[in-house]
């Protein structure tokens, strides 16, 4: 139940799935690599530190885990927590905190508790999966709208008034670039969907802004240039009290990447007719993160969105992944010049798009049709999750879905009696 699917793969490897493996590798790696830069720049983490994330944590996760095709890499769902931590704790505090997570995830691979996703309830992940793709949407308005603000709140209810506050400084070119982005992405997608289009229409958009000289920040005016190579391994100094107050936020993570590891497994389980090792799968997520926060980088899970385009795009095992993996360390080596050009606008508008797939519009109707009980506890984790804490919307969804569980379940039939006395 443990063994890595890459150990299965192996012993009927060919030639031919190696071609399919390497295209797959190479065209998943172009899709992950302007999220990877996106995805930790609105976490409030560095571009450097979301490519060392799909480096290595991408890498151990297609290694070790219980899936086939599985992609991992950092994912829009960790977007609120990751910035919560760091506004709080600081980046140490996210490093201590994957960590963590990291080891809570091997325990939790260990004592197979890979097969207990099926009771967490579904109106729980698609309550906070779309309070998530709610606030990431928020979050980029200011790169998309190039206004120029000190700090963004980290509440949702302070960011609102902030960005009306910062209204003045509204960049017009900025604007352009990312909506440019946003059609190309959608019209690649939809035309062309074997090509790489995310980093063709990011790529086009920022290059507007170079061939124009415009007024529009990237990632080198923002962050500096790109370290050409992985950091050397490190952890924090760790203490009791440390632990102790970055233990919740530890928890969290686990629980995030073990649920979205474990959906997007399954997910794939159903677009290639096999199973994985949901056990494996747990214990690779668990080594994954360990290995991210020894490098520096940030929590990593399977991201559904880049395993279904490994999929399409013909991989069949977790070579694939890791061929992603190394190509994306090619470009962090020889091509960090090139990844600084690219226009914040633009990789703004690429999140945007993803908040809108994340929320999976298509479903709306069928959450609507619900159950009452499932539509008000997919409400109450939704509003939990934008105005109060991502913590707080999972301990108190799971344990309205339990108590609705428990309350569902058909009394035991018996003909016993209690006696008179």
């Amino acid at each position: 139940m443990l063994l890595p699917e890459l150990v299965s793969s192996l012993k009927s490897y060919n030639r031919a799935l190696f071609r399919a493996d390497l295209i797959a590798g190479v065209t998943v790696a172009m899709v992950a690599l302007p999220l990877s830069l996106a995805i930790a720049i609105a976490s409030g983490a560095t571009p450097a530190q979301g490519l060392v994330t799909a480096i290595v944590g991408g890498f151990m996760i297609s290694a070790l885990g219980g899936s086939r095709v599985q992609i991992g890499g950092p994912t829009g769902a960790f977007i609120v927590v990751i910035y919560g931590v760091i506004a709080t704790h600081g980046y140490d505090g996210l490093v201590i905190a994957t960590f963590m997570a990291g080891l809570i995830l091997i325990a939790a691979g260990y004592l197979r508790v890979g097969n207990l996703i099926e009771y967490v309830p579904e109106a729980v992940v698609n309550g906070f999966t779309i309070g998530i793709a709610v606030i990431i949407a928020v979050s980029q308005v200011k790169d998309l709208l190039g206004l120029q603000m000190a700090a963004v709140p980290a509440d949702f209810l302070e960011k609102l008034p902030a960005l009306w506050g910062a209204k003045d400084t509204f960049n017009l070119p900025a604007l352009g670039v990312g909506l440019l982005t946003m059609v190309l992405i959608v019209t690649f997608r939809r035309a062309a969907p074997k090509l790489p289009g995310l980093i063709v229409a990011v790529a086009i958009g920022s290059a507007l802004v170079a061939a124009g000289a415009l007024q529009v920040d990237t990632i080198a005016s923002r962050f500096g240039a790109l370290p050409a190579g992985l950091p050397a391994p490190h952890l924090p100094a760790l203490s009791l009290d440390r632990i102790t107050s970055l233990l919740p936020s530890a928890i969290v993570i686990a629980f995030l990447a073990g649920v979205e590891s474990l959906l997007s497994a399954m997910v794939a389980d159903r677009m290639i007719g096999t199973r994985h090792r949901p056990n494996a799968e747990v214990l690779a997520q668990g080594v994954a993160n360990v290995a991210s926060s020894v490098f520096g980088g940030m929590p990593v899970t399977g991201a559904i969105a880049r395993t279904a385009t490994n999929i399409r795009a013909g991989g069949r095992t977790p070579v694939a992944g890791i061929i992603h993996a190394v190509v994306i360390l090619g470009f962090m080596l020889v091509a960090g010049p090139a990844v600084g050009m690219l226009a914040m606008p633009a990789l703004a508008g690429l999140l945007i798009l993803t908040a809108w797939n994340m929320s999976e519009p298509h479903k709306w109707a069928g959450y609507l049709a619900a159950p009452t009980p499932d539509k008000m506890l997919l409400l109450v984790t939704l509003v939990l999750t934008v105005l109060v804490d991502l913590t707080v919307a999972i301990g108190v969804g799971v344990s309205i879905g339990l108590a609705l569980r428990l309350r569902a379940r058909k009394a035991v039939q018996t003909d016993w009696t209690p006696p008179d006395r």
